[in-house]
């Protein structure tokens, strides 16, 4: 259901898409600001550096068909509900492990066609103790239209609040549900399918594709069985839908809240070249993510641009050709249990590379990055306890996983030394195995900034894919003793960015940074 899901800063000017059908947009209004951040989770960010931390799995159920998401539900439980692809909604609990017994199950509403399509996201509002209610995403027969529903557990009745045509493709069809600081929810929905946006639906917004919309499910209004909250950005704009919270997106398929300051996390996928995440601040409606005149940070080939158009860049960017297709955003890390590792630290993983990727803002408008570890093949989902703790789910073969975080200290360090002129520059870059066991024989992999090609290198077999050079070592220093170093370095060409790499991994182990 994923298929290819993906976006590092906050970008420039460029264009918005052409309407399909419209005339040019109106200006856009000022965004939104009205979010208030939760207050009854404390913030507490830690201080270990992303490099020393490792993230393991351990799988605690099996027998899952094709999961999809996960929602805990704050009734004091400790249970867990789990979407499957085909309509069913399957119970978790630690203790007796994975009910055979579906508590929902909507499968004859259910279009599972196609890889993407299904039942795609599940939320449950601040009073699900009391309403029993909850809300899912999923593609509906006859016609593959993306729809949410309120799912009202005491009479088993769906009923359907939102729908957003989306025939033509199966894919990008997004699916995230989350509730928000400010109590509203939010959808994502994706482009609508095929490549390169062929609606031009991402810089619309006379469509919900492509978007993240933002509702008020707790009442309704007139003929709409919601409420479009009045401060929503382009309530009055001509031609757009209401609903629209953020646009610019090609396929959302998992974002989510930081429990602790109520900003939003969104994890979109790239055409090919670029997987991003964005991270948007409380309150922030209204802003144009970039699809398709952006794919991450780069300008996409085809995309149409218009002059004058600002867009909002992502705060990290990779490249699928590190092993990766399509990036499965995650969350913050507000538990207890590991707060003095991971506390305030975002995690997501990656559908084909399984890599573990951790995000901390660095204090001075940037973020430190870091590779910790490997995910089980396949996740669909991060998901948490009501405390706060990290499951995983996994499409196939279909289990649920615990995750663990530890400190581990790195084996290695690199150190560099850039010098730049004009359109070029060198790095020099030293290697400390800072570990006790001999290193015989290693592979460096690090990312470019956008922009930078290799000219040439020394004492490496050097080699670039897209953004991502694998170093390997030459036949005079192949081994590398405990506490002993070894130099390399290249000649690179760039257009702009004269930024050194920031991550590093050797032999597949994430390495600390040096200056």
């Amino acid at each position: 259901m994923l298929r290819r899901l993906r976006r590092l800063r906050r970008r420039w000017t460029g264009p918005l898409l052409l309407a399909l059908l419209l005339t040019a947009l109106t200006p856009l209004p000022a965004a939104a600001d009205t979010a208030a951040p939760r207050t009854e989770t404390a913030e507490h960010t830690a201080t270990v550096p992303l490099p020393s931390l490792s993230a393991t799995t351990t799988q605690v159920a099996s027998g899952l068909r094709r999961p999809t998401a996960i929602a805990a539900p704050d009734d004091g439980t400790d249970r867990l509900f789990i979407t499957e692809k085909s309509g069913t909604v399957r119970i978790y609990h630690p203790d007796t492990g994975l009910a055979s017994t579906p508590l929902v199950d909507i499968t004859s509403a259910v279009d599972e066609s196609g890889n993407e399509r299904g039942l795609l996201g599940i939320a449950l509002p601040p009073d699900f103790a009391d309403s029993r209610n909850l809300y899912l995403a999923y593609t509906a027969l006859p016609d593959g239209a993306v729809t949410l529903a309120r799912y009202r557990l005491g009479d088993s009745r769906l009923e359907v609040l939102l729908s957003q045509e989306h025939a033509q493709y199966s894919n990008h069809n997004g699916g995230q549900l989350a509730f928000g600081p400010d109590g509203h929810l939010y959808w994502s929905i994706g482009d609508g399918g095929g490549s390169g946006d062929p609606f031009r639906s991402g810089q619309r917004l006379d469509t919900l594709l492509g978007k993240i919309m933002r509702i008020d499910v707790s009442r309704s209004c007139g003929a709409l069985p919601y409420c479009v909250p009045a401060d929503n950005p382009f309530v009055d704009t001509a031609g757009a839908r209401e609903e629209i919270w953020l646009y610019g997106l090609r396929n959302p398929w998992r974002f989510s809240f930081d429990d602790a300051d109520g900003s939003m996390w969104i994890g979109d996928v790239g055409q090919g070249r670029w997987e991003e995440v964005d991270h948007i601040a409380p309150g922030r409606g209204g802003l144009n993510l970039g699809w398709s005149c952006y794919e991450g940070l780069e300008k996409f080939a085809g995309g149409d641009c218009v002059p004058g158009a600002t867009h909002t860049e992502p705060v990290f960017t990779y490249s699928p050709y590190t092993g990766g297709c399509s990036v499965i955003g995650g969350r913050v890390y507000r538990g207890q249990k590991y707060a003095d590792l991971v506390g305030g630290t975002y995690i997501a993983t990656d559908y084909c590379s399984s890599t573990v990727w951790a995000l901390r803002a660095d204090g001075s408008g940037g973020y430190e990055q870091a590779e910790i570890g490997e995910m089980p093949t396949q996740v669909t989902s991060i998901g948490t306890t009501a405390g706060g703790e990290f499951y995983v789910v996994n499409d196939l073969p279909g289990g649920l996983h615990k995750v663990s975080f530890a400190q581990e200290e790195p084996t290695c360090r690199v150190d560099r030394t850039v010098k730049a002129w004009g359109t070029g520059m060198t790095v020099d870059l030293t290697v400390t195995n800072t570990g006790s066991t001999p290193v015989n024989g290693w592979t460096l992999e690090f990312p470019l900034a956008l922009g930078q090609t290799v000219v040439s290198d020394w004492n490496t077999n050097l080699t670039q894919g897209s953004n991502v050079i694998t170093a390997a070592n030459a036949s005079h220093n192949a081994a590398i003793a405990p506490g002993a170093s070894i130099t390399l370095g290249y000649l690179t060409d760039h257009t702009g960015d004269a930024s050194p790499p920031p991550r590093f991994t050797l032999n597949g182990d994430a390495c600390a940074v040096g200056r």
